[in-house]
């Protein structure tokens, strides 16, 4: 009878710990469309705008993550 108490509390603590959002961060898709009408990730100015806007980030973060998807 324990066990199956502790499998039932078990079972509701982790679906208790499930994320909300499924946003999935670097997704930014419709967003950026919205902003640019042809968004391309390699330019900076644009996927640090849609990063800023979208991904609600900040320049220095956007900056990192824009250079390391290869925005020039």
């Amino acid at each position: 009878m324990r066990a199956i108490i502790a499998i039932v509390l078990f079972a509701a603590a982790l679906a208790a710990c499930s994320p909300d959002n499924n946003d999935v961060t670097g997704s930014i898709g419709n967003c950026a469309r919205k902003l640019y009408s042809v968004y391309n990730p390699k330019d900076m100015k644009q996927c640090v705008g849609a990063c800023i806007a979208c991904d609600r980030g900040v320049t220095t973060t956007c900056s990192t993550s824009c250079t390391l998807k290869g925005a020039r």
